[in-house]
């Protein structure tokens, strides 16, 4: 546990930091919410509203300019609910009013999340039009009767054609998000789900495990899940084959061809900053030597109207030393290269000397490794095997 006491904190500033600038977009809306979802997405009763919402996020970006301080959006990463809903040019009006009222950077990522289905597919080419440059399609299984038992409402063959046109759309940058622990799957039929989605090449792979998370339909009428052994047999029987075609794996459960990381999250994994717009969107700003956390009002409607008043923020709070030390270690503990400690400063804008304590901890415990300088920090295989627990070290006290 962090040692850290309030008489210290005064003391343990250094230089004024000025990280790296991204934006999330969060657009809340979908045809039907899933089980195991606990994002902030609504099931539509009607049409998308999609003006009304438009407005409303261009309103609410002209509140968030004053947090750039100056930087421009090195990425924009457009989530949901299900975004690929709107039509291209709902969202080149809001790529123009960002770059209009902060400015996009010239090589800025731009990431649409999208579900595979037809009507959605058939948008690709407009959101390419509008600069849009990254898709995530939310494929999560090549095994129809597996989509089913997680209530998607796609089937493996339109997955198939999504990502074909998202290719005649020229978007080559592409992700697919896959799950695996599915109700009642086997070892065998994970990795035939990794197989059909490795035939399609794509230059990502979010990977990662179905869990039951609070007030989702999942966990109050969980389904039969495959145990421990099995999940943990159908995680290493992945991972090597993803190894073998050319896939590295970068944070703990996203694969990447190299060059292909996406940017957007490896600047909340190394505690960049990003601005946020749209209903529930959390952002994170960094003021000369504060760092604030804030996010918006949840409820669609709601957020549309405050938008149109005050504001939509609810909450803002400025991160005290210890939760800069946890928060920083809360996300960069999941990177597989690890970090320097002269990045903790930089971001953090703490001496490094706050963050040894635990990481030799952690490395005593086999969980750490370190390079000859004592500068460069990465979990071991056992430690990404037990993030939770090196994460837990750093924990505030009193938490």
């Amino acid at each position: 546990m962090s040692n850290i006491s309030a008489p210290q904190r005064a003391n343990d500033m250094t230089a004024p930091f000025n990280p790296p600038l991204g934006l999330y977009i969060h657009l809340p809306w979908c045809e039907r919410k899933c089980p195991y979802c606990d994002f902030n997405s609504h099931a539509l009763s009607g049409p998308v509203p999609e003006a009304d919402y438009v407005a409303a996020l261009e309103a609410d970006l002209g509140l968030e300019a004053d947090r750039a301080g100056g930087r421009r959006i090195e990425s924009v990463f457009i989530g949901g609910g299900t975004p690929s809903l709107f039509s291209g040019k709902a969202i080149g009006s809001v790529l123009e009013a960002v770059d209009r009222r902060i400015g996009l950077a010239q090589s800025a990522e731009i990431t649409l999340e999208a579900n595979p289905g037809s009507a959605e597919a058939a948008r690709f080419r407009d959101f390419r039009q509008v600069g849009v440059n990254r898709l995530s399609i939310g494929v999560q299984s090549f095994n129809d009767q597996q989509l089913q038992a997680i209530g998607r409402i796609h089937s493996a063959e339109q997955a198939r054609k999504a990502v074909d046109a998202a290719r005649a759309a020229g978007i080559e940058r592409l992700n697919l998000d896959l799950m695996y622990g599915l109700p009642a799957q086997s070892p065998e039929a994970a990795v035939a789900d990794l197989e059909a989605a490795l035939a399609l090449a794509p230059d990502h792979l979010s990977h990662y495990e179905l869990t039951l998370e609070p007030n989702t339909v999942f966990h109050s009428q969980p389904p039969a899940l495959p145990d421990e052994d099995q999940r943990w047999d159908m995680l290493q029987a992945c991972s090597e084959r993803m190894k073998s075609a050319g896939l590295e794996r970068y944070e703990i459960s996203a694969w990447a061809r190299p060059g292909s990381a996406c940017r957007h999250n490896l600047n909340y994994w190394q505690f960049g900053d990003y601005l946020a717009i749209g209903a529930g969107a959390h952002g994170k700003v960094s003021d000369g030597h504060e760092i604030w956390r804030y996010r918006k009002h949840r409820v669609p409607q709601r957020f549309m109207s405050l938008t149109a008043g005050a504001g939509a923020e609810v909450s803002r709070h400025a991160l005290s030393t210890d939760n800069r030390l946890f928060e920083f270690m809360l996300n960069a503990l999941r990177l597989v290269d690890g970090f320097s400690l002269e990045l903790f400063r930089e971001r953090t804008g703490l001496d490094p000397d706050l963050a040894r304590p635990g990481l030799r901890s952690l490395a005593a415990d086999g969980l750490m490794e370190t390079d000859a300088s004592g500068e460069h920090w990465r979990p071991s295989e056992r430690g990404l095997d037990l993030l939770n627990e090196c994460q837990a070290r750093f924990l505030p006290k009193g938490t």
